[in-house]
This record gives structure tokens, C-alpha cells and sequence, in this order.
């Protein structure tokens, strides 16, 4: 009886991870389209165009908050994204939400299976975004990049993206 009520707490523990109320959800129990999208454009390293219906539709990546583009990292996010998906076709996981700025949010899935968001933490060119998505397995990827010193974790002292956007800038500038 113990087993039981303590497997049935965990599928419930795991089924709700990441369901906040915010704008993000946590991804993989949504809605996954199997239809394939060309990247026509990469903005930066979490922001691509996709050519959805002969229309362009810009794609913010869920979970996930890569360095501005005039920030240590920024343009290595922007090409290590590129490198990967541009000109290419994407499948996309998400949940029909879009930000403020009429963004799809989603997570990016390559020809080869691989998941652009994760391998964008997984290789320090991302941070987990905790604000927005409580996933343990961004949270985890981006423990362990840390400790690997991957990419921006290379830095003695990283500045948060949304740290970054928010800084006091000087005057006139």
C-alpha cells in the first residue's frame, strides 16, 4: 500500500513540475507538433523567425534565457543556434502561448531529435529561467554546466541576462 501511494505521489509530483501560472509551461506533457518548420532567421540565441503557413513567426525558446547580444556569450549563443537550425527544419513542442511581444513560446526540436533549448544550457550558452519555468531537467543541465564551467559559466561572475536588460545604463547612452 506504501508503494503504491508513494508511486502515485510521484507520477502526480512529476506530471505538475513546472505548471506555475506563468507565461511558460513546463513543455513535454503539451501539445507536440509533428509538422516540420524552416528557420528563415535567428534573432539571437533564444529568439528565431520560423516560416509557419507562407507566414514568418517569431519563436521565443521556452525555459531558457541565453546573453543579450552585446553581452559576453550573447553572439556565441546566437551562432551555436545557428549553426544548428538555420536553414533547417524544426519540430516544435509548445503550448499555443505567446509573450508579450506576440512571440511563440517553445522548445525547438532538430532533424536529429536533439532539443535546441537543453543543448543550449547543456553547453553554458544559456540560463535555466527559473522566473518562467520550474523544469528540474533545465535545472539540472544547467547545474551541471556550472560545475563544468561550460561556456559563460567560465566567467568568475556571469551577469543574468535579465540582470543585464535591466542594468542602469549611463546617461545618453
Amino acid at each position: 500500500m506504501i508503494r503504491w501511494s508513494a508511486t502515485i505521489l510521484l507520477l502526480l509530483l512529476i506530471a505538475c513540475n513546472g505548471l506555475s501560472g506563468k507565461t511558460y509551461n513546463s513543455g513535454l506533457s503539451g501539445a507536440e507538433n509533428k509538422k516540420a518548420y524552416k528557420v528563415i532567421g535567428i534573432k539571437d540565441g533564444d529568439t528565431f523567425v520560423l516560416l509557419i503557413g507562407g507566414k514568418q513567426q517569431v519563436v521565443r525558446l521556452a525555459h531558457i534565457d541565453c546573453p543579450e547580444k552585446k553581452q559576453p556569450f550573447g553572439n556565441r549563443a546566437k551562432q551555436f543556434a545557428a549553426g544548428l537550425c538555420f536553414g533547417k527544419e524544426v519540430t516544435l513542442i509548445q503550448q499555443h502561448q505567446y509573450d508579450r511581444n506576440k512571440r511563440l513560446i517553445a522548445e525547438v526540436i532538430l532533424e536529429d531529435g536533439r532539443n535546441l533549448n537543453k543543448e543550449l544550457v547543456k553547453n553554458g550558452l544559456a540560463w535555466h529561467f527559473k522566473r518562467y519555468s520550474h523544469s528540474r531537467e533545465y535545472a539540472a543541465l544547467e547545474t551541471a554546466a556550472r560545475l563544468q564551467k561550460k561556456g559563460l559559466w567560465a566567467d568568475e561572475k556571469p551577469v543574468a541576462p535579465w540582470n543585464w536588460r535591466h542594468r542602469k545604463k549611463p546617461f545618453g547612452k
